[in-house]
């Protein structure tokens, strides 16, 4: 089992960046393909960027191209989400997720969950 805790979420102006962070407790994040996915209120769960194990391949959602970043720090057990140039449809609470492929872009649910943390930009 992984259990995975985000930190970095609050309130930003638009315009304004935030950095999430994403630790995992008892298995080292270095294991795992992970990703960070968003639900804002009244909308499914999306995809927001994955990462590989070896931090060589990511993915983007089209929506946050250009303006988030994912990165992953395996000496330090953790995976980031820079996010620059937010934006009120950002709003959401976003999911860290782990899972137990190489590379995985999203496009199924992953092996782990984290508990969330919300993200609010106001215009």
């Amino acid at each position: 089992q992984v259990q995975l805790v985000e930190s970095g979420g609050g309130l930003v102006q638009a315009g304004g960046s935030l950095r999430l962070s994403c630790g995992a407790s008892r298995r080292s994040v270095s294991r795992f393909a992970m990703g960070w996915f968003r639900q804002a209120p009244g909308k499914e769960r999306e995809v927001v960027a994955t990462i590989s194990v070896s931090g060589g391949r990511t993915y983007y959602a089209d929506f946050v191209k250009g303006r988030f970043t994912i990165s992953r720090d395996n000496a330090k057990n953790t995976v980031y989400l820079q996010m620059n140039s937010l934006k009120p449809e950002d709003t959401a609470v976003y999911y860290c997720a782990a899972s137990n492929a190489a590379y995985y872009s999203g496009s199924y649910n992953p092996d782990y969950w984290g508990q969330g943390t919300q993200v609010t930009v106001s215009s």
